[in-house]
């Protein structure tokens, strides 16, 4: 165990804006050494290094092979940002090499990938924190607590939306890599293909093989919130409706999505993604609500995370349920989940993390489960006992994306 005063030393995988983030939130921890970076792309190795001496006066050791960092035992933390298709393996090879691990979310690319994650942090005892932030948040630790405590009643539905205007991809055509750019690597467990500029760096969301649409990249926030407001694990019944909408372009991914989680004793989460022009509800563009039998909670536009209640019809919101000094004031939320998970590390106790892999790897399942219905175009239902559908080989088949020796998936369990 790791006393307080310990200096830890951390590598970060993927150097692109969430690896950025990464850099920046761990500069502002104490006894907390980021040793090394790591990225298929030296460009981007030398854009961050350059920008972390900058900020720190320390250069980082840097890698294009994420297998360096694991083989390094003076490494104890890997933080992950890579794309999607990476997430699950570059943490179960940390996991193997003894390494406690802070990966992003979707913290899997499919539903098995994430059942192995659970399983390496069980066999191995590592500690394991997801990328859902708002779990860290005080404003939504309290709203939670509220829930809990029945302050709108029995809830029976919850709602996510998540608006944001997204353009046109346009087509790109194939071409050779830059010789900067690894792309064995960058591609690794995804099937092998051309390179072209509208997968690499960030459009690569809105491609089937290594992202995973609005849903695993936004999405996923409000659904984790949603349902630990309705107190659920998994689904009974998944429908998901939408389209790529308002152009051709070379994404595959839905623009716009509507996706409805039902549950045995009749409650559902909605999930509703806008990619092209809307409007706001209630001036929430990005957000949560949950209805009870008493009334309803709405996220607040104003300040990320606070939520207000309305009872009995009312139009006036309640009271404040807490006052800004009564709960966590820290509204850089990654920064808070970035000390949970030292903290936890620190005290080697996986009970101390706020988005612990299983939980975080049950609210990715969603966005896997929506996507499966969407891409077969209609409903399918799910037994989370077994972990497969229910007479559905089509569907099964979709619980796993394929892999690319040697960058497949171990089997843990």
């Amino acid at each position: 165990m790791a006393s307080p005063n310990d200096r830890i030393r951390a590598a970060i995988i993927g150097m692109g804006g969430r690896g950025r983030d990464h850099m920046r939130m761990l500069a502002k921890l104490e006894n907390v050494e980021v040793a090394a970076f790591c990225d298929p792309d030296e460009t981007r190795l030398a854009e961050k290094s350059a920008e972390f001496e900058k900020l720190t006066g320390r250069r980082p050791r840097l890698e294009q092979d994420l297998r360096r960092i694991m083989d390094d035992h003076s490494i104890d933390v890997v933080t992950v940002a890579t794309c999607n298709h990476w997430h699950a393996l570059a943490a179960i090879w940390a996991m193997q090499a003894g390494k406690h691990v802070y990966v992003e979310k979707p913290v899997c690319h499919d539903i098995h990938e994430g059942s192995q994650m659970v399983a390496a942090s069980r066999k191995y005892n590592r500690l394991v924190q997801g990328g859902t932030q708002r779990r860290s948040n005080g404003y939504v630790r309290h709203a939670i607590q509220a829930l809990k405590e029945g302050v709108i009643g029995d809830v029976y539905m919850a709602r996510c939306i998540h608006y944001q205007h997204r353009d046109s991809l346009g087509f790109k055509p194939a071409e050779e890599p830059p010789k900067t750019l690894n792309w064995d690597l960058w591609v690794g467990p995804g099937p092998m293909q051309q390179f072209n500029r509208n997968l690499v760096h960030y459009n690569w969301h809105w491609f089937w093989d290594f992202g995973n649409g609005e849903l695993g990249n936004n999405g996923i926030h409000y659904i984790d919130v949603a349902r630990w407001g309705l107190n659920k694990q998994l689904p009974s019944k998944i429908y998901s409706t939408g389209g790529r909408f308002g152009y051709k372009d070379q994404g595959q991914t839905p623009n716009t999505q509507l996706i409805t989680y039902s549950y045995d004793d009749g409650t559902e989460m909605v999930m509703e993604i806008r990619g092209r022009y809307t409007n706001s509800e209630a001036g929430l563009e990005s957000g949560l609500m949950f209805y009870g039998s008493k009334g309803y909670m709405i996220e607040d536009p104003k300040v990320d995370g606070f939520f207000n209640v309305y009872l009995n019809g009312s139009k006036t919101p309640e009271p404040p349920m807490a006052k800004l000094d009564d709960v966590d004031r820290d509204q850089n939320s990654q920064l808070s989940h970035f000390h949970n998970f030292f903290d936890a590390v620190r005290a080697n106790k996986r009970e101390l993390l706020t988005a612990e892999i299983n939980e975080t790897y049950l609210s990715t399942a969603y966005c896997h489960l929506g996507n499966i219905s969407y891409r077969l175009k209609r409903e399918v239902r799910f037994d989370q006992n077994t972990g497969r559908f229910i007479g559905d080989s089509e569907a099964d088949a979709m619980l796993t994306m394929p892999h690319r020796s040697p960058y497949s998936i171990p089997q843990i369990a």
